[in-house]
């Protein structure tokens, strides 16, 4: 299996419910380095995974509105702990709607085979989210 991995950060403000999460139930600030990785089984005729250019403007697109955002405020994420795992499945979502919408080119959507999308909160801690697209 073929991979291009194109990487970005955003800086987001949340905070937890529940006792598991000791002090992170006060609201704090998180700086992800986010990865994506679009795989295929075989290039295409130019010999590329995806274009890279595009990946990285796709990516950075759907940080856009999480950007400098306390997330406890986005509707979209009511009730919800935004946790490092949760973060990376919805990435995961936003990104491949966009692939299947052609922004990464005509074509490509087809071929890619799988995308994952890693958080990375520190040098010792991430997480991810791997699935098919």
């Amino acid at each position: 299996m073929y991979s291009v991995t194109v990487s970005d950060h955003v800086m987001i403000a949340h905070s937890f419910r529940g006792t598991v999460f000791g002090p992170a139930q006060r609201l704090h600030g998180a700086t992800y380095t986010v990865e994506a990785t679009f795989r295929r089984e075989r290039l295409d005729q130019d010999g590329i995974v995806c274009d890279i250019g595009r990946a990285l403007d796709v990516l950075k697109e759907v940080l856009a509105p999480l950007a400098f955002a306390n997330l406890d405020e986005l509707p979209e994420f009511a009730g919800r702990n935004t946790t490092t795992e949760f973060l990376a499945g919805v990435l995961h979502e936003r990104l491949k709607a966009r692939v299947r919408d052609g922004a990464l080119g005509a074509g490509t959507a087809g071929a890619l085979a799988s995308l994952q999308v890693v958080l990375r909160e520190s040098p010792v801690a991430w997480a991810g989210f791997d699935g098919p697209l």
